[in-house]
């Protein structure tokens, strides 16, 4: 058992799962939240934990200068991909279960791909390519087209995956000259004062009931962060990526314990598709 705490790549991968775990119970949290507060009100709570925990990163690692970007419109624009997707996937959670929401939701790592190939000009095989058309027929069985499940609803976990796709690779893109402290303070910043502008024409009172939930909601949010920078720092993205997929089957789990919802053979199945082109992606993309 403690071997497995020697090899750095496999403390990585633990704190990932660790990471998606804590995820999973944000969503599990905003599920209930996004019912009875609006979306931009979560997400201003979510943010101003965002830029506390940009100020713990940059004490850790004792980088007093972490406000300084080498390119602040790239820190911009990601931290509108990260409002637009954030936003889009808790608004999916309101209509849809966890399991659903997340199974589609799936499909990021591979838009990621798509999007590297666009823009980063990176090439992959006739082979990535089909196992990215299989990881969208599994999208595709989720959301069986032709039938009542393929309204609008099942569309927003979907945009969401797409501007999350988006969100990574410009994240890539500046992480290549800002540290991760800088971005999480351009986040917070960002988030706090877009959602600022918008949750006062739809604030509601936080009732004594609803205050774990929102500290639930900073608390998970940062903590998945934090791990997630973690994890890495220890292992590469191409190893940690395919981790991922386990929010599906932790939404599975708290999605039955906290709801009682209980995924139908259309969404194992998508699911289970989504998630293994999505793993032969990442793990053949660089051959």
């Amino acid at each position: 058992m403690f071997a497995l705490f020697k090899s750095k790549e496999n403390l990585g991968i633990l704190f990932a799962i660790a990471a998606y775990l804590s995820f999973s119970f944000l969503d599990a949290i905003q599920k209930t939240l996004v019912i009875y507060y609006s979306v931009f009100q979560i997400l201003f709570f979510k943010y101003s934990f965002t830029l506390f925990l940009s100020f713990i990163e940059s004490r850790r690692k004792n980088n007093l200068k972490f406000y300084i970007t080498y390119n602040w419109k790239m820190q911009i624009l990601r931290s509108i991909l990260s409002i637009v997707e954030s936003g889009l996937f808790v608004l999916a959670f309101k209509y849809l279960s966890l399991a659903d929401a997340h199974s589609i939701g799936a499909s990021t790592p591979i838009i990621v791909v798509v999007f590297s190939i666009i823009f980063l000009k990176e090439k992959v095989t006739a082979k990535i390519w089909i196992a990215i058309f299989i990881g969208f027929l599994g999208v595709l069985i989720i959301m069986r087209p032709g039938l009542s499940i393929f309204e609008f609803k099942a569309l927003i976990p979907l945009s969401a995956a797409f501007f999350l796709g988006l969100y990574q690779v410009v994240t890539r893109k500046v992480s290549e000259q800002d540290e991760n402290e800088t971005s999480l303070l351009y986040s917070g910043i960002t988030g706090i004062i877009v959602m600022a502008s918008l949750c006062v024409f739809f604030w509601q009172p936080v009732t004594l009931e609803f205050i774990p939930f929102f500290v639930g909601v900073g608390f998970f949010y940062s903590m998945g962060l934090y791990l997630q920078i973690i994890a890495l720092s220890k292992s590469s993205a191409s190893i940690i990526q395919p981790f991922h997929y386990t929010l599906i089957f932790w939404a599975i789990i708290l999605g039955y314990i906290f709801y009682n919802d209980v995924p139908d053979l259309f969404t194992v199945i998508g699911g289970t598709i989504i998630a293994l082109s999505g793993i032969y992606v990442f793990r053949n993309k660089g051959n």
